[in-house]
C-alpha cells in the first residue's frame, strides 16, 4: 500500500505547475524548498489551493453535518486527491464517495477504508477490482443498483467469489439520470437482490441534483424516506449492519440534511451525505448554491462566514497583440470552462510587494487549448509577464486537468502538494 501523505512518497516531477524540483523530492519535502508563487519559483500556469480557506471549508462542512447528526462522505471525484481525502477523513468524514472501480482502487491504495460508490458497478473487470479489495476485512464498500439485470450480474459474480456485496437501491426521477422510476421497478430490484446470497440490501441512494426546483427535490427525498421505511417494515434490509440512506451533491445538501435527518425506521440507520465541491468551493455555480443556503438555512446562518472559494489558476500575460486584447497563457487544458469561463481575480507584476485586485472590466471572452482571450481597455496597466490569478466555476473539471495542485499560505509560500489520480 502507498500513502500520498507519507514522507517516503516521491513526487512525479514531470507535470505542469511545478518548479525545478530535485529529482528525488518527496511530497513531504515540498515546503522545505521555500518556493513562493510571487517570486516565480513555480512554473505557470499553476493550480493552487489556499491553505487557510481549505481548512475553513473542511471545518465548516463537518460542523454543518454534525448539527444535523448526519455523516459526511464527500465525493472524491471532485479532486481525486488522496492527500485531500486524508484531510477530509482527519476532519471527521465517515468515508469517501467515488464513481468508478479504478477510483475506488486508487483511494484504497492510499489508505481509504470506507467507500460509497455512487454509481452502478457494471462489468466483470470492474467487479474483479472490488472483489479483490473486499478480501480485506477492514474495507467497507457500497455500490448502487437500479435494475434486476445488474443485481443478477453482481449476485452471480460475488457469489462465485464467496463474498457478500452491500448494495443500495437507487431511486431516480422521470427524465433524470439512473435510478428506478416507480414502485414496480423498485419491487423488481428488491426481489432480484433477495435471490442472491452474495448481495446484502443496505438501503436507498438518490442524487437530487438532476432536479432544479426545491419543491420537487423535497418530494423526491420524501419518496426515498418512504421507500426505506417500507423496506425496513418488510424485513428486506440486511441484518448485519446499519441501514444506509444517502444523497446530496454540492448544491442541495442543506435540503437533504433537513429531510433525511428526521428519518426513523425503528432500526440503526446511517444518513450519509456526499457533497464534494465544498473543499475548494468556487465563484460560480456553487457560490450561487451557497448564497441560497446561507440565506435560508438556520444552521448555515449561525456559521458565518460560509464556504470560501479556495481554488485559483495562476497564469502569465503572454501577449498584447492588439488594442483591447490580452492573450493569457492558460486554456481549456488548465481550467474548467463548461459552467462559465474563469474570472480574473488578482493581478501581480513580479517585483511588486503584493497582488492587487484585478481590473473589474477585464473579462475572458474565449478559451482555446492553451490560450485565453482577455478583454482589456486602452491604457490599462498590464504588461507581458504579469501574473493573473483566475477564479473558476465548477472545480471538478479544473482538478482533473492537474497531476498536482499546490497548497499555498497567505504569503503565497508553497506549503504542500496534493497529487491527483484521475
Amino acid at each position: 500500500m502507498t500513502n500520498s501523505s507519507s514522507p517516503a512518497a516521491l513526487l512525479d516531477v514531470n507535470g505542469k505547475g511545478l518548479g525545478a524540483f530535485p529529482e528525488s523530492c518527496t511530497t513531504a519535502g515540498v515546503a522545505a524548498l521555500n518556493w513562493n508563487l510571487l517570486d516565480e519559483d513555480v512554473s505557470l500556469p499553476v493550480a493552487v489551493l489556499y491553505e487557510a480557506r481549505v481548512r475553513h471549508n473542511l471545518q465548516w462542512m463537518q460542523q454543518f453535518m454534525e448539527a444535523y447528526h448526519v455523516k459526511l462522505a464527500p465525493h472524491g471525484k471532485t479532486t481525486m486527491s488522496p492527500a485531500l481525502f486524508k484531510r477530509q477523513i482527519d476532519n471527521g468524514a465517515w468515508g469517501i464517495t467515488l464513481a468508478t472501480a479504478p477510483q475506488v482502487l486508487a483511494a484504497y491504495q492510499h489508505g481509504i477504508r470506507r467507500v460509497l460508490m455512487a454509481n452502478q458497478l457494471v462489468g466483470r473487470a470492474n467487479m474483479a477490482i472490488i472483489a479483490r479489495l473486499l478480501q480485506d476485512p477492514a474495507f467497507t464498500y457500497f455500490c448502487i443498483v437500479d435494475s434486476p439485470a445488474n443485481a443478477a450480474q453482481l449476485g452471480e459474480f460475488f457469489g462465485e467469489q464467496g463474498l457478500t456485496l452491500p448494495v443500495l437501491i437507487e431511486l431516480g426521477p422521470a427524465g433524470g439520470r439512473t435510478g428506478v422510476r416507480d414502485d414496480a421497478q423498485l419491487q423488481a430490484v428488491v426481489e432480484e437482490i433477495g435471490r442472491w446470497p452474495g448481495l446484502a440490501l443496505a438501503g436507498i441512494e438518490v442524487y437530487e441534483g438532476v432536479l432544479q426546483e426545491e419543491g420537487a427535490i423535497r418530494a423526491f427525498l420524501r419518496r426515498a424516506t418512504d421507500a426505506l421505511r417500507g423496506l425496513a417494515t418488510a424485513g428486506r434490509l440486511r441484518k448485519n449492519g446499519p441501514a444506509v440512506i444517502s444523497g446530496a451533491g454540492s448544491a442541495w445538501f442543506d435540503v437533504v440534511a433537513e429531510e433525511f435527518s428526521q428519518l426513523d425506521i425503528g432500526a440503526p440507520l446511517e444518513v450519509v451525505l456526499r457533497p464534494g465541491c465544498y473543499l475548494s468551493h468556487d465563484v460560480g455555480v456553487y457560490r450561487s448554491a451557497a448564497e441560497r443556503i446561507n440565506a435560508h438555512n438556520p444552521v448555515a446562518q449561525k456559521m458565518e462566514p460560509g464556504l470560501l472559494p479556495a481554488l485559483q489558476v495562476w497564469a502569465y500575460v503572454q501577449s498584447l497583440p492588439e488594442p483591447g486584447r490580452a492573450i493569457i497563457a492558460m486554456g481549456k487544458r488548465d481550467a474548467a470552462f463548461d459552467a462559465g469561463l474563469p474570472t480574473p481575480a488578482l493581478h501581480y507584476r513580479p517585483g511588486r510587494s503584493a497582488p492587487a485586485d484585478a481590473n473589474r472590466a477585464w473579462k475572458l471572452t474565449a478559451m482555446m487549448d492553451q490560450h485565453a482571450f482577455m478583454q482589456i481597455a486602452d491604457g490599462d496597466d498590464i504588461q507581458v509577464g504579469d501574473m493573473i490569478a483566475f477564479d473558476i466555476s465548477h472545480p471538478c473539471l479544473t482538478f482533473d486537468k492537474w497531476r498536482q495542485v499546490l497548497l499555498v499560505d497567505e504569503q503565497y509560500r508553497v506549503t504542500d502538494v496534493a497529487e491527483t489520480f484521475f
